[in-house]
């Protein structure tokens, strides 16, 4: 672990210093400007966090430290034999702000490989759920049993130096991002597959070894999952899981108590459970239509039925984005190498030219274009992985990298507790009233 801790560090003490330059010069200029709208509706637009990982543009869609998707599928090293992405190599990216070397992001994988066992109480306290409990329930309670291991924790109560807070998050951010497979792949076996867990492969990369230990050991499978674990590993710092991680840090909550908590708002209906309601919704249709290859005109018409029922088509629309994300697009392209003939794949790809027009047609909606979500469950599927309620927990240890990544940022750069203010609705009239100032200018 020692070289990337070296360049983190190097890398960290570099950026504070640039920050403490600008907020003495700057630290005084107004960034943006909040509306009434604003504050009641979600804080959407509002610029309030610094997030080092990533940046979302309206446009381009995520790029991670200033490379776009498509650029990540060229630039990042990729396994033997394999045409996608490690995700290991992103999380290096993520972390030290370089492109990493083959030699670099191999590194990542043997770092991750000899700090992935899980202690027994672990598994313990999953299979102290019944085997009813929602994967995500499963993963969360998982997260929290390995809390128990924080070096933070440790060091913290020992009295460590606030400038040193990051070597231990760092050291706690390793060892729960290598552990996260084995837990997510044990829920899937025990929920799904009668308990009949798969050993870890040691000679497999990150995402090599988590399909192998969900029972995939097609080499195209194992292609998804370096894929989908690096198109879902981050989406700048204000979605629910990034966000919640970030907030529940600041408060010097360890990286296991941080991360289980941005999951938990993952596991919400508008943010990750999305792509569960993607293939859901889908196989509704299906059903409903009672064909497994619907045309154009029939996925039209249930999408206008979808719609005058007060209901969305999941999958669309997006709280940032303006076109059609790259991950989904990547995903597609993925598809088309992969599985071209295969009907429900061909099902999304018709889905993706009927619906935006009709969203387009009611005049409302920014964004009418498919999101991650739209996708994914579709790819799942055709390798045999219909489970959907587990979709969640695979986008939950992708997610991890990115979260991760910039908690060790927030700590090195020595970032304070978020506690932003709030006002209520009668200070609010009083104010439009010229009665009284809420902001406190």
């Amino acid at each position: 672990m020692g070289i990337m801790k070296d360049r983190f560090k190097v890398k960290s003490d570099a950026v504070g210093l640039e920050i403490k330059e600008l907020l003495k010069e700057h630290g005084n200029k107004v960034i943006g400007e909040v509306t009434l709208s604003q504050i009641y509706q979600g804080m959407r637009g509002i610029t309030g966090l610094v997030t080092e990982t990533s940046l979302l543009d309206a446009q381009e869609g995520i790029r991670f430290r200033g490379y776009s998707i498509p650029e990540l599928r060229e630039k990042l090293p990729k396994a033997p034999g394999g045409q996608e992405p490690l995700p290991e190599g992103l999380f290096y990216l993520m972390l030290i702000g370089e492109l990493p070397t083959e030699e670099e992001a191999n590194h990542v994988t043997d770092v991750l490989q000899r700090r992935s066992h899980v202690p027994t109480h672990v598994f313990e306290a999953i299979d102290a759920l019944p085997i009813t409990a929602h994967p995500m329930t499963m993963f969360v309670v998982g997260v929290m049993a390995l809390q128990t291991e924080s070096y933070f924790q440790q060091k913290y109560a020992e009295g460590i130096n606030k400038k040193e807070y990051w070597l231990p998050i760092f050291d706690d951010s390793i060892i729960l991002l290598s552990r996260l497979p084995r837990i997510a792949a044990y829920i899937y076996r025990r929920k799904y597959k009668n308990s009949e867990h798969i050993q870890p492969n040691g000679m497999l990369d990150w995402a090599g070894n988590f399909a192998h230990m969900l029972g995939y050991n097609d080499e195209s499978f194992k292609e998804l999952m370096r894929l989908y674990m690096t198109i879902h590993a981050d989406h700048e710092g204000g979605n629910v899981s990034a966000h919640t991680t970030h907030l529940v840090g600041s408060a010097l909550s360890d990286p296991y108590l941080s991360y289980a908590a941005g999951m938990n708002g993952l596991a919400g209906p508008l943010h990750g459970l999305a792509n569960q309601e993607v293939i859901k919704w889908i196989f509704e249709m299906q059903e409903s239509l009672k064909t497994d290859l619907p045309s154009k005109a029939q996925i039209e018409e249930y999408v206008k039925k979808t719609l005058s029922e007060g209901k969305v088509v999941p999958g669309y629309g997006h709280a940032v984005l303006r076109k059609t994300d790259p991950r989904f697009t990547a995903q597609m392209e993925f598809g088309k190498k992969h599985m071209p003939d295969d009907k429900l794949v061909n099902t999304v790809w018709n889905i993706y030219e009927t619906v935006p027009p009709i969203l387009q047609s009611l005049g409302k909606i920014k964004n009418p274009w498919p999101n991650v979500d739209a996708h994914s469950g579709a790819l799942l599927v055709h390798y045999g992985m219909v489970e959907y309620e587990f979709y969640t927990v695979l986008f939950a240890v992708s997610r991890a990298m990115g979260v991760l990544a910039s908690l060790c940022w927030d700590r090195a750069l020595g970032f304070p507790l978020e506690r932003p203010k709030s006002v209520t609705t009668e200070n609010v009239k009083q104010w439009l009233d010229g009665k009284e100032n809420i902001w406190g200018e």
